[in-house]
Parts: structure tokens; C-alpha cells; sequence
């Protein structure tokens, strides 16, 4: 046999060969078909991690507006080892996402102005997280002490009259299942703020937070 015809034999034979057309289709579809797979699991999980960021974040406003020590009779008196339980609490309640090795959280009181009306200032503010390069978008007891609100535009936080909003940043390094460019951003960034119900001692202590022997504030 001519090896041109040898060779054109073998094409039609070939081309109309079926038997492993389903395996060629699944090598060429499982490429797409993977990375749909994983792109929807990474998904899955920033949403899930965005929720739960959120939640401490919400959780850590609620129950710093309710901390501090003292009868119904008199002002409750904030103290060191209170805000320090406050962000244990927090590194718990975020388990395995690792709240302060992959992040930070930013607690600051939130009080009126002494003098001028219709401007706060924040009188004291902790932070704990191995990220010590964030600070708060929106001031510190140096940088904020005659605005018109806390928080993004819009959504501002204000204080009551003599009274205290607490409000709460935290920021996390996002820690992807398969690839951080699978999921929307890097890094997931949620605020919450709580009104304080009792009346607090602001006065007292260094800027309104008592200090206690053997217990080191979470300074920013």
C-alpha cells in the first residue's frame, strides 16, 4: 500500500472512530468545569468568614456598651481588664479564622464634645491584632476630638447627650481554601457601634478607663 493512501486510510478510519469521544470531551471540559468547582467553593467561604467577621464585630459593640462595674446608685467605672476580656472574648468567639494573628480590632468610646455642640470626640480607644500597621479610618483620641460623627459617610456615629456610643473596626486578612484571587478582595473590613444603656464614669481614671496593677492596656 502507497503511504499516501496508508495515511488517508488511517484519517477516515479515524474520523470516524467514536469510542473515546466522551473521554475527549470531559479532558477538554474539566479544566472549566474545576475551576467553577473551586471558584464557587472560595466564594462560599468568604461569605461564610465575611458573616462571622461581621457578627464579632456586632457582638464586640454590644458588649462593650455594656461592661463596667458599680451599683444602679452611681456611674459604673470602666477598668483595664475589662476591655481586655472584651477582645479575648472576641479571639474565642472567632476560633479557627485566628482573629488576631490575621487581623486587628479597634475599640473606641465615642462621647460628646465638652463644650461645643453637635461635636464628639473619642475619649479612649484599645486595639489588639498582630496587623499593627492598621489604625482606625476614622481617628484616635489625638486626631478626633471635635467631629461631627465616627464612621463612614452617612453613616456616622454620634453619642448621646452625656452619654457613650461604643464603636467597633475590625479588619481581617482574608485565609482563602485553594487562591485569594478567587475570592472578591483580601481583606474583609466591618464596623458595628452600640449605645451604652447605664450611666458611665468618663471622668475618672486615664480618660475614663481605670487602670489596675499587673494588667497592661491594649494600646494602639
Amino acid at each position: 500500500m502507497k503511504p499516501f493512501t496508508l495515511i488517508a486510510s488511517t484519517g477516515r478510519r479515524l474520523g470516524s472512530d467514536t469510542s473515546g469521544l466522551a473521554l475527549l470531551e470531559f479532558a477538554f471540559g474539566l479544566p472549566v468545569l474545576l475551576t467553577m468547582s473551586l471558584t464557587g467553593a472560595e466564594l462560599t467561604n468568604y461569605i461564610i468568614t465575611k458573616m462571622r467577621i461581621s457578627q464579632i464585630a456586632l457582638q464586640l459593640a454590644d458588649n462593650s456598651a455594656r461592661i463596667g462595674s458599680g451599683s444602679q446608685l452611681e456611674s459604673k467605672k470602666i477598668y483595664e481588664s475589662d476591655i481586655n476580656d472584651l477582645l479575648t472574648g472576641a479571639n474565642f468567639q472567632a476560633g479557627e479564622l485566628n482573629l488576631f494573628a490575621n487581623g486587628r480590632v479597634i475599640i473606641s468610646s465615642v462621647e460628646p464634645h465638652e463644650t461645643t455642640a453637635n461635636r464628639y470626640r473619642i475619649r479612649w480607644q484599645r486595639c489588639k491584632g498582630s496587623k499593627t500597621a492598621w489604625s482606625s479610618s476614622y481617628g484616635n483620641p489625638t486626631t478626633a476630638t471635635s467631629v461631627t460623627g465616627i464612621g463612614p459617610a452617612g453613616r456616622q456615629v454620634i453619642a448621646p447627650p452625656s452619654g457613650v456610643a461604643m464603636f467597633v473596626e475590625v479588619r481581617y486578612t482574608y485565609q482563602p481554601l485553594v487562591k485569594t484571587s478567587l475570592s472578591p478582595t483580601s481583606e474583609i473590613n466591618e464596623i458595628a457601634s452600640m449605645m451604652v444603656r447605664d450611666a458611665r464614669n468618663t471622668t475618672g481614671g486615664t480618660n475614663g478607663v481605670f487602670q489596675q496593677s499587673g494588667v497592661s492596656a491594649s494600646s494602639c
